[in-house]
C-alpha cells in the first residue's frame, strides 16, 4: 500500500468509528466492549488519545532512521504482558472517560480531533519519519500502526452493536497485513476464516477452536499474535 493509500486508510478508520458512535445516545455509549472493563465511551476515549498522540508526533518529525517498521513496532506489546501497566492505564481511561459531563462529550471531542489527525496524515511527508512510544517509525508505517489499531478497536466497540457498520475494506487490508507479518511465513491462516474472524483471533478476541489448532498446526502456540 503506497503512502497517499495509508493517510486515505487511516481517514477511513476513523470515519468508521465516528459513524458507529454518533449514532448513539448516552445510554448506547454505556454499553460493553470487547475491553475488560471499558465501556464504549471508555474505549472511543482510549482510541482519542491515539488520535491525538498521531496529531503531536505529525507536527513533530524526526530524524531517521526508523528503528521498526508497522508490524514489528507491534512486537513491543506482548500480548497478555506487563498486566499491571496495563490495568493502570485501562483505569486511567476509565477515569478520563467519566470526567466528561456526558457521554456524548467524549463523542464531540472524538468527532473534532480524529478528521484533523487525518488531515495531518494526509499534509505529512511520505518520506518523513516520526517519533512515538519511544520508537522512530516511517510515517506511512506510523500511520499503518494507527489504522490498524483502529480496526481492532472499530470491532471491539461494535460487539453488543448488532446493526453498527464495520470497519471499511482498505483500513481492514492494513490491519490484516499487520497480523500476517505477525504470523511466520511458514504459517497460514485457515481458509474457514474471514478477514474479521482473522483479526478477532489473532488479537486473542476470540478463542481459537480445536479445528483452528488443527489446521494452524505449531502456529497455534503463537495466538495471539497482538494483544
Amino acid at each position: 500500500m503506497t503512502a497517499i493509500r495509508q493517510h486515505e486508510a487511516l481517514a477511513q478508520a476513523y470515519d468508521g468509528i465516528t459513524a458507529v458512535v454518533t449514532r448513539l445516545d448516552d445510554a448506547g455509549l454505556q454499553r460493553p466492549t470487547r475491553c475488560r472493563g471499558w465501556l464504549v465511551a471508555d474505549l472511543l476515549f482510549h482510541v482519542l488519545c491515539d488520535a491525538q498522540r498521531a496529531l503531536v508526533a505529525l507536527a513533530s518529525p524526526a530524524p531517521g532512521p526508523a528503528d521498526v517498521d508497522d508490524v514489528s513496532y507491534w512486537r513491543a506489546f506482548t500480548p497478555g504482558g506487563a498486566d499491571e501497566v496495563s490495568a493502570k492505564h485501562a483505569w486511567w481511561v476509565r477515569r478520563s472517560a467519566a470526567a466528561f459531563d456526558r457521554p456524548s462529550g467524549v463523542v464531540q471531542l472524538w468527532s473534532d480531533t480524529a478528521p484533523a489527525a487525518a488531515r495531518a496524515a494526509a499534509n505529512a511527508d511520505p518520506d518523513g519519519y516520526v517519533t512515538t512510544q519511544g520508537h522512530v517509525l516511517r510515517i506511512p508505517d506510523f500511520l499503518a500502526t494507527l489504522t490498524t489499531e483502529a480496526v481492532i478497536h472499530h470491532l471491539d466497540l461494535v460487539v453488543n452493536l448488532p446493526h453498527a457498520p464495520l470497519p471499511a475494506e482498505a483500513p481492514t487490508r492494513v490491519a490484516v497485513a499487520t497480523v500476517d507479518g505477525l504470523l511466520s511465513d511458514e504459517a497460514v491462516r485457515p481458509t474457514g476464516w474471514d478477514d474479521r474472524d482473522y483479526l478477532l483471533k489473532a488479537t486473542g478476541r476470540v478463542p481459537l477452536s480445536d479445528r483452528d489448532r488443527l489446521e494452524l498446526g505449531e502456529a497455534a502456540g503463537w495466538f495471539p499474535l497482538l494483544g
